[in-house]
């Protein structure tokens, strides 16, 4: 699935599927998978895992460069030990301070991160089961969009500014409630996987990351 592709899916949402009478432009349609897309990130972001090199004695960790960061998830360290040891941490805008724990000697520690999924003219890091939610996310803001646009507009008609409207705001429902599910679903099983206990035993990586 690449940008193009997907936006196929919402002109087809939207039943404007005809290039000789596009109600939306490929611009505006792109503009609203873009919203869409950051919406799903927040609830189910991509899931990513970085090394750092700790400093000694230091508890805090400069997290800048973890571009398009929506959230972070877990701090391991030290590394590689088996149960594995997730420690405690706070973040404030780009730095990340352990908590309760040991200062760091300068070993290696991993930060497992959330961040923006990509959609572009090649492809997308999108599940290939949320396609057709992307598309329902992106379809609900063009109708919304355009029904405040047409309302106004003479020769638009209100009853398919109303329609668009009604249309959207339903779709738009049903994008909301599938993004809180998963973002319940994210939330409870990164509680339960990077849960900061000395003596918790991590549990296999494919309950989180498969």
């Amino acid at each position: 699935m690449n940008l193009t592709e997907m936006r196929s899916l919402v002109r087809t949402d939207l039943k404007d599927t005809i290039p000789a009478t596009y109600r939306w432009t490929d611009d505006t349609l792109d503009r609203h998978l873009r919203r869409a897309v950051a919406e799903y990130s927040a609830a189910a972001p991509r899931q990513m895992k970085t090394a750092f090199v700790s400093v000694f004695g230091c508890m805090e960790l400069d997290i800048s460069s973890l571009a398009d960061r929506t959230a972070v998830l877990g701090v391991e360290y030290p590394v590689d030990l088996k149960p594995r040891k997730f420690r405690p941490f706070t973040v404030w805008a780009d730095r990340l301070t352990l908590e309760n724990c040991p200062a760091p000697d300068g070993g290696d520690l991993a930060v497992y991160w959330g961040c923006l999924h990509t959609l572009d003219a090649s492809s997308t890091t999108i599940p290939s089961q949320h396609h057709d939610l992307i598309a329902t996310g992106a379809a609900a803001y063009a109708a919304i969009e355009w029904a405040a646009y047409a309302v106004n507009r003479v020769n638009s008609g209100s009853n398919a500014a109303a329609d668009y409207l009604r249309w959207g705001r339903e779709r738009m429902s049903v994008f909301r409630d599938e993004l809180r599910r998963l973002s319940r679903r994210s939330e409870f099983r990164a509680g339960k996987f990077f849960r900061p206990v000395e003596d918790y035993s991590c549990p296999d990586d494919t309950h989180f990351w498969g």
